[in-house]
């Protein structure tokens, strides 16, 4: 028996009779250590993101590995690993050509490895990294140098993997460019350290809560605005890029309005499912695009070994996406204070 944060379809709570079966073929037992609260997480609750019910919560997690399946070589027990979401295949022409986000295998499959009084429960996300212990397939798991601190590297497979990546991997932002960031929480963060990492040269983040300011700036703003109105001021003739990190259709609208000549405006905030967004089609005509983005178009494998590096250099920061962390029999807390905006990223710990 274990501890684990269940969405019964109404509620969640965290039970200690959880359940969750070996690992077969191909597929990794974890004993999570940390795992990051993410707002997709409170999204599944909200009902934002429709997900079968019942379900163990999480997708942001980082742990060691209890035991592997056969066939699987490239970690072995005792191993610390950070685990992504991105069940692939591997063998599919998407992943075939280095597009991993876009395997058909690694959407919408749920399965449900877990069991509560006999009774199976869903997987989120193939991950589920709100439990003491999960099972993933064997490409989800990373190997992680040790002396990285898991309830960082927790934080790399879902807010940096979406936030770096959609500046590296799918917007491929250019040395000196600018950069407009709408929506400072946990992926914003992240899109905002691709862009210095990038090597951006105007990095202007925009949130309505000032008090995101010092954090903002500290991952690489080089301007902090309460309101797109002002973005004009900093960049007269438009971004090269800008993040949509809030998921609201009247900020992609202004996403689209504040775009330079070539420039592109990458999606990645997250509104309702049936949501829909209008522009101006004449604004797109200089060459202009509007760029969604799963997952940052990561390659796990290799970008969170790249990005492990990068925190070992001083140059990727994680311990500083930490707010807070918490035992899970404080998930009611953490949900409310990332609910209330009081928190970059809470990290429940087990």
């Amino acid at each position: 028996m274990m501890r684990g944060v269940l969405f019964d379809g109404k509620r969640a709570e965290v039970v200690d009779d959880l359940q969750v079966r070996d690992p077969g073929p191909g597929e990794v037992l974890v004993a999570v250590s940390a795992a990051g609260l993410c707002h997709s997480d409170l999204s599944v609750i909200d009902g934002t993101i429709p997900f079968p019910a019942p379900v163990v919560l999480g997708h942001e997690g980082a742990g060691v590995v209890e035991a592997v399946g056969a066939g699987v070589t490239h970690v072995v027990p005792g191993d610390h690993v950070a685990l992504s979401t991105l069940a692939s295949c591997g063998t599919c022409a998407e992943c075939d050509r280095g597009r991993p986000t876009m395997c058909r295998q690694a959407i919408g499959r749920p399965g449900k490895p877990f069991t509560r009084a006999g009774r199976p429960v869903y997987q989120f996300a193939s991950n589920s990294a709100f439990a003491e212990r999960t099972v993933v397939r064997a490409v989800q798991a990373v190997r992680i140098p040790e002396d990285i601190p898991l309830t960082s590297a927790a934080l790399i497979g879902c807010g940096v993997l979406t936030g770096v990546g959609a500046v590296l991997n799918r917007a491929r932002v250019g040395f000196g460019e600018s950069v407009v960031v709408i929506g400072t929480g946990g992926i914003g963060l992240n899109v905002l350290q691709g862009a210095r990492i990038a090597g951006a040269l105007r990095i202007v983040a925009v949130d309505s809560n000032p008090a995101k300011e010092a954090v903002a700036r500290r991952f690489g703003a080089t301007h902090f605005l309460t309101s797109v109105d002002g973005v004009r001021e900093v960049l007269p003739t438009g971004a090269d890029h800008v993040f949509e990190c809030v998921g609201r259709v009247e900020l992609i609208r202004a996403a689209v309005d504040l775009l330079d000549r070539h420039g592109q405006a990458v999606l990645l905030g997250v509104p309702a499912a049936t949501a829909e967004a209008s522009f101006l089609v004449s604004s797109l005509f200089l060459d202009k695009s509007i760029l969604g983005c799963r997952y940052g178009a990561s390659r796990p494998q290799r970008d969170i070994a790249l990005y492990a590096d990068l925190y070992r250099e001083g140059r990727l920061l994680l311990d500083e996406l930490v707010t807070q962390t918490y035992p899970v029999e404080d998930f009611e807390k953490a949900a409310a204070d990332a609910e209330a905006g009081r928190v970059a990223r809470g990290v429940l710990t087990f």
